[in-house]
């Protein structure tokens, strides 16, 4: 069992880009209720790829700034719990440990994880240094989202517990490191898109990809999920 750390927060406008991004969060100083779409007063700025009732929390692992800050030590300073964008930060839990499907009790709310994040390049923004979100994606230290079973009034303290794991379940780094692959066996693929728990918009881009696989040949087949690039 983890304490959490909570963090919420509205949109910055990126202005040589044109866009506004989510990914600054402040801690929450209080209690807060947390609906099925996410935390009272949280705002995403893109919703086709956060938010939602599958994407409605973000959590990540704190272990993971150490790796970052090892591999940017100029940013090291920045590379702080809440600084990624997540709404949930805790120690004890990371992709290795978590599996698609988990249930967790986070104080009196249940949640599900239901997919991994897909780094983008707002990241790479976020710390006005390039390559974050490619190595995030390259060794998988992605973090990951829940859809809320339950809601409840949650605070920073609140217990943070694995409460139950689905028969089948797929960790979250072996999901990630079988979709990283030049050409992964499809069979595996259709295994993992039935996955308990797993966003349907996943189990698309699983089944997606067989298709193309298949239809092409010995040819790679495209991964669009590991990495949202800058816009051009």
């Amino acid at each position: 069992m983890a304490e959490v750390l909570l963090f919420s927060g509205g949109l910055t406008r990126i202005a040589d880009q044109g866009q506004s991004t989510g990914i600054w969060k402040c801690a929450v100083a209080g209690p807060v209720r947390l609906g099925c779409e996410g935390l009272a007063g949280d705002v995403q700025a893109d919703r086709r790829v956060h938010g939602g009732i599958d994407k409605a929390l973000h959590q990540y692992a704190a272990e993971n700034y150490r790796r970052l800050a090892e591999a940017f030590p100029a940013i090291a300073a920045q590379l702080l719990p809440g600084s990624i964008g997540e709404n949930v930060s805790a120690g004890g839990f990371d992709e290795d440990s978590v599996c698609i499907g988990d249930v967790f009790r986070l104080g009196r709310a249940r949640l599900q994880v239901s997919q991994p994040r897909s780094p983008c390049w707002k990241i790479d923004h976020r710390y006005a240094t390039d390559g974050v979100a490619r190595l995030i994606g390259e060794q998988g230290l992605t973090g990951w989202y829940y859809r809320v079973l339950d809601g409840a009034v949650v605070c920073s303290g609140d217990p943070l517990e694995m409460i139950d794991r689905l028969p089948g379940a797929v960790s979250l780094a072996g999901l990630w490191q079988v979709w990283r692959q030049h050409r992964p066996d499809p069979a595996t693929l259709e295994r993992l898109s039935a996955t308990p728990g797993l966003n349907t918009g996943w189990q698309k881009k699983l089944l997606d990809r067989v298709r193309w696989l298949r239809a092409n040949g010995d040819r790679s087949a495209p991964v669009d999920a590991t990495f949202h690039s800058r816009p051009r």
